[in-house]
């Protein structure tokens, strides 16, 4: 499913999905296809989820035109013995 489709299903709330496809651009992974497995009812809701998602399982919100995800480099220093 692509996301405007999720977007004009379930306009202005939360959605949790699988992303089935996805290609990166510079620092964005660009998803290109989902499957909705459901509606989230609330902010706080949407946020359990989030935190309980994996590298596939996504918690965005349908008033976003495009749905990305934006990729951090991981740290370079880890500590300093000084």
């Amino acid at each position: 499913m692509k996301w405007q489709e999720v977007r004009e299903i379930y306009p202005d709330q939360y959605v949790l999905m699988s992303v089935i496809d996805a290609h990166i651009d510079e620092n964005k992974k660009i998803v290109d296809d989902v499957a909705l497995i459901r509606p989230i009812k609330d902010s706080q809701e949407a946020t359990k989820e989030l935190l309980k998602s994996n590298k596939n399982t996504i918690v965005y919100h349908t008033k976003n035109d495009e749905l990305f995800i934006e990729l951090r480099q991981p740290s370079v220093f880890r500590g300093f013995n000084g």
